[in-house]
């Protein structure tokens, strides 16, 4: 039993990527040092996002000092629940609500940009196109049959999609997108809304590590430690060897 199960958890990643190595992820080139650019994410997530998903695994007051926003501005602005700014950032929507509307609970994305990749989320978020079957008259490129509504929908409009009908090897049609074709019913222009979804890109990678920056530098003074210490006792091991020899 216990082998089977480490076969199994091996598996995992590779039917996850195989699964969705037949879509094209555009590069989400995010920059954690952009101030501007989180502190707009984190202001899209709260107004687009938080109502379904949770951020729980993060507090109010840690985001707010991580991206330099006063706690006066993040409890007026971007706590929409009656929670205190030093506790977790959880939603208010109830999780049976949740799943008999939309058939499961919204995830918490605390960690989805690590679980998914950031490319993954960026495509996804710029690849909703109108479809009058589905539930919300929305589908995904990314996610065929997503049960998500395009929350961006006011700010990007409702792309159409140009299909184009293939045959697989067993003869079997299929229609598969082709191409998306930009709304003009969003507030923003493409390039925009581009540059939104990035800072949510941006937003969700710091969500998962908030650390990384510190680490990452942290790590660059362990690697110099460790060659000057390398150095020293090189030298040492000359010297001591000298009169030996």
């Amino acid at each position: 039993m216990k082998k089977l199960l480490i076969a199994l958890v091996a598996l995992v990643p590779s039917l996850v990527f195989a699964a969705g190595a037949a879509v094209h992820l555009d590069k989400a080139n995010y920059d954690l040092t952009d101030k501007a650019s989180l502190q707009n994410g984190a202001k899209l997530f709260m107004n687009y996002c938080s109502a379904c998903h949770s951020t729980a695994h993060q507090r109010y007051q840690r985001v707010a000092t991580d991206l330099g926003i006063p706690d006066d501005l993040m409890r007026e602005n971007l706590i929409f629940t009656d929670s205190k700014i030093g506790e977790l950032m959880h939603n208010s929507m109830d999780k049976k609500d949740a799943a008999k509307w939309f058939g499961n609970a919204p995830l918490d994305l605390t960690l989805e940009a690590r679980l998914r990749g950031p490319d993954w989320i960026y495509t996804y978020l710029r690849s909703f196109y109108k479809d009058p079957e589905r539930p919300f008259g929305v589908n995904n490129t990314v996610f065929k049959d997503v049960a998500m509504p395009h929350v961006l929908e006011e700010l990007q409009g409702i792309p159409t999609a140009t299909f184009e009908t293939i045959t697989d090897e067993h003869g079997n049609e299929h229609k598969v997108v082709v191409a998306l074709h930009s709304s003009e019913t969003g507030e923003m222009s493409s390039d925009e809304y581009d540059r939104a979804v990035l800072d949510l890109v941006n937003f969700l990678v710091y969500s998962g590590e908030p650390n990384k920056l510190e680490r990452q530098s942290l790590g660059f003074w362990v690697i110099g430690f460790l060659i000057i210490l390398f150095i020293l006792s090189y030298l040492l091991k000359k010297e001591y060897w000298r009169d030996i020899h």
